[in-house]
C-alpha cells in the first residue's frame, strides 16, 4: 500500500471560496454580526471536484490513500478574528469529513485548527476533539505562525502551546507543521513562507525540551523539512555547541519528514541524510507546484517516481517510506 501523508483539498467547489469572500467582506462592516451560515455544496459537486483531480492522480500515479486536509494556504489564520477562524475552520473540516464519507477507501481526514493571532491554542481543543472523536480524523495541521509571516505568537517551545500538545498525546494524533498564507510581502507563501516555517519549527524543536515533557509527541515537518536536510551538519554542530544530545537522540523519536520535494536530487539528498525510519511518503497533489517538468516530462509533484529511483533504498526501506512509517506516526490510521 502507498499512503500519501500530505494532501489538501485544493480543488474544492467554488462555493467555498465564495463563502470566504463574503466572510471577508463582512469584516469591513463594523456593524456586521458574523454567523457560520452554510456553503450550499452538494455531494455531486464534491465528486466532480475530485474525480478529475486527486482521484485521477491516485490512479495514474499508483497511490492508494491520501491523508487529506483543508487547503493549507486557505487556512488564513491571520484573517479576521477568532470567530472568523472558528466559522471558517468548521466548514473546511466538515467538507473534509464529507469527502472521506464519499470516498472512504481513498481519503483519511486531518483537520485544520481555528487558530488566530494572539488567541491561546487551547481554544482550538474543542474543534480538535470534534474532528478526532466525531469525524474519525487521525491528525491535525498546526500553524506555528497564525499571523501569516509576522511571527507574533510565542515559539513552539513556549508553554503557550502545551495544552494542544497535551491533547495530541491524549488523542494519539500527530501534527503536521504547516503555515498558511503570507501577509508579509517579503515572503512568497509557498516558495518562502512554507519553507521558512518548516525550518523555523525544526530549530525551535532543537533548542527546546518539548520532547522531555512530551516523549510520545509526534510532528511531521513537510516539504522535505524545508532547509533542514541540506544543512544537517549545521544543526548537528549547533546541537553539539549547545551541549545537547545528538540529533538522532534529541529529535528523531518525535520528528519526521515528508517527501514533498519536487526533483530527484532533492529526494536523493533527503534519503541520504535523514534516516529511512523518519521519512513519510507525500506529494501534496494537487498543490503548490502543478506543472510538468520539461526536463523529465512528468509532473513536479509526482514524487513516487523520485522515491522509486533511489538506488540505495531497499525494498524494505521503500515499504517503510510508503506505508510503514505512516502507520507508526498515525496510530489512528486503520488502513
Amino acid at each position: 500500500m502507498i499512503i500519501d501523508c500530505h494532501g489538501h483539498y485544493t480543488t474544492a467547489p467554488k462555493e467555498l471560496d465564495a463563502y470566504r469572500k463574503a466572510q471577508q467582506e463582512g469584516l469591513k462592516d463594523p456593524n456586521h454580526v458574523p454567523s457560520k451560515g452554510s456553503l450550499g455544496i452538494t455531494d455531486d459537486q464534491i465528486r466532480e471536484s475530485l474525480e478529475g483531480a486527486q482521484l485521477k492522480m491516485q490512479r495514474e500515479r499508483g497511490s492508494d490513500v491520501t491523508i487529506f486536509s483543508p487547503r493549507a494556504v486557505g487556512m488564513g489564520h491571520h484573517i479576521g478574528n477568532e470567530t472568523t477562524s472558528k466559522n471558517w475552520t468548521e466548514h473546511c473540516n466538515e467538507l473534509i469529513h464529507r469527502v472521506v464519507g464519499l470516498y472512504p477507501k481513498n481519503f483519511v481526514g486531518v483537520c485544520q485548527l481555528p487558530q488566530s493571532p494572539g488567541v491561546p491554542p487551547k481554544n482550538c481543543i474543542p474543534e480538535l476533539e470534534r474532528c478526532v472523536k466525531e469525524f474519525g480524523f487521525i491528525g491535525l495541521n498546526l500553524n506555528p505562525d497564525p499571523a501569516g509571516g509576522m511571527w507574533t505568537d510565542p515559539p513552539l517551545f513556549d508553554r503557550w502551546w502545551y495544552p494542544i500538545y497535551e491533547k495530541m498525546v491524549e488523542l494519539e494524533v500527530p501534527a503536521m507543521i504547516h503555515v498558511s498564507g503570507s501577509s508579509n510581502p517579503h515572503f512568497h507563501a509557498t516558495g518562502a513562507h512554507y519553507i521558512n516555517g518548516d525550518t523555523t519549527a525544526f530549530m525551535q524543536f532543537l533548542t527546546s525540551d518539548i520532547f522531555k515533557d512530551f516523549p510520545t509527541l509526534k510532528f511531521i515537518i513537510p516539504h522535505g523539512g524545508g532547509a533542514v536536510p541540506y544543512h544537517w551538519g549545521r544543526y548537528r554542530g549547533l546541537a553539539q555547541d549547545m551541549k545537547k544530545p545528538p540529533l538522532e537522540e534529541l529529535l528523531l523519536n518525535n520528528v519526521y519528514f515528508d517527501t514533498c520535494v519536487y526533483h530527484q536530487p532533492g529526494i536523493d539528498l533527503l534519503t541520504k541524510v535523514i534516516p529511512v525510519d523518519n521519512i513519510l511518503f507525500a506529494s501534496e497533489m494537487v498543490g503548490a507546484v502543478r506543472g510538468v517538468d520539461p526536463r523529465t516530462g512528468h509532473n513536479y509533484d509526482d514524487t513516487r517516481r523520485y522515491v522509486d529511483k533511489v538506488e540505495w533504498l531497499s525494498a524494505e526501506d521503500k515499504e517503510k517510506i510508503y506505508s510503514g512509517n505512516v502507520r507508526k506516526v498515525f496510530p489512528r490510521f486503520k488502513g
